[in-house]
């Protein structure tokens, strides 16, 4: 197996050389389109990884930053680019009712702010594990049928499916490039790389070695990849799970959430781990 992994591996990184990321080159390529992401604080952070990384390479080229709500515009008038972030952390809806808070998880009205952009980014994972206080919604809706919970993951994949569905129907392949980002794994277990005892993400100071990660492939992902390969429109997977679980020294840990006052182990530092990600997306444009 690892002979048939060594050549992959070489091709990848001598495509990423090749591709090494330009920002100015990115930006015209793109110059009077429009990128969207959409998902939650994970897809944020990438967001504000390429707003970044852009803006570092042209520094001197004006921008503007709008927010508008769930709605983050930035904009390089020069280019014509805006690069925009949706806060939406289900794809589906939460609707407020009498009942309380509904999360519908085969409906998406949302999806009117993705008609006409040019190319799409969507995440989502990260919320639908929340409980209690963090938990935004009440109850669970599919069809008819309302339930206070259900399994996380079988409710991520009906609403996966529901989103597979609003693509197959509304995106324009010749108009509009969709990508997924992949799942974005978390460090709450240090068991699962073999360190029982560490205090979660804390005091990481090195990525895991090898090329796989020793707690195993994240369930979400599977799922994600089961619905992607369903769909009739095409939808890049960016597959940033791996090389993203690998990753155990790259979370702010106790630097995030204000400082001191609780353990972060799911976002990321930048510059970081989300970096890399746009490395990727940019290869990934480049290349079609």
């Amino acid at each position: 197996m690892q002979d048939v992994l060594d050549p992959l591996i070489i091709i990848f990184q001598r495509t990423l050389l090749f591709c090494r990321f330009n920002g100015e080159d990115f930006l015209r390529r793109h110059r009077g389109r429009s990128l969207m992401f959409v998902g939650d604080s994970l897809s944020l952070n990438q967001w504000q990884s390429l707003t970044c990384m852009l803006h570092i390479a042209v520094p001197l080229a004006p921008y503007n930053l709008v927010r508008n709500g769930d709605l983050s515009i930035f904009t390089f008038p020069t280019y014509g680019v805006k690069v925009m972030f949706s806060r939406n952390a289900f794809l589906v809806d939460i609707v407020s009712e009498s009942i309380g808070r509904v999360l519908k998880l085969d409906s998406i009205q949302a999806g009117q702010t993705w008609k006409g952009i040019d190319i799409l980014i969507f995440d989502s994972w990260h919320w639908w594990l929340h409980t209690g206080r963090k938990q935004p919604w009440d109850l669970i809706q599919v069809g008819n049928r309302t339930v206070r919970d259900m399994n996380r993951l079988v409710a991520y994949e009906i609403a996966l499916n529901t989103w597979a569905k609003w693509i197959d129907y509304n995106i324009d392949p010749t108009r509009t490039r969709v990508l997924f980002q992949g799942v974005s794994p978390d460090h709450q277990n240090p068991a699962q790389w073999g360190e029982p005892r560490a205090n979660f993400c804390a005091g990481q100071t090195k990525p895991i070695s090898g090329l796989r990660y020793p707690g195993g492939p994240n369930p979400a992902e599977v799922v994600l990849e089961k619905v992607l390969k369903a769909m009739q429109k095409p939808v890049y997977l960016l597959d940033i799970t791996t090389l993203s679980q690998l990753r155990i020294d790259g979370h702010p840990s106790v630097y995030g959430h204000g400082g001191h006052l609780d353990m972060d182990c799911s976002h990321w530092c930048l510059a970081g781990v989300p970096d890399t990600w746009n490395e990727l997306l940019y290869v990934s444009l480049f290349q079609n």
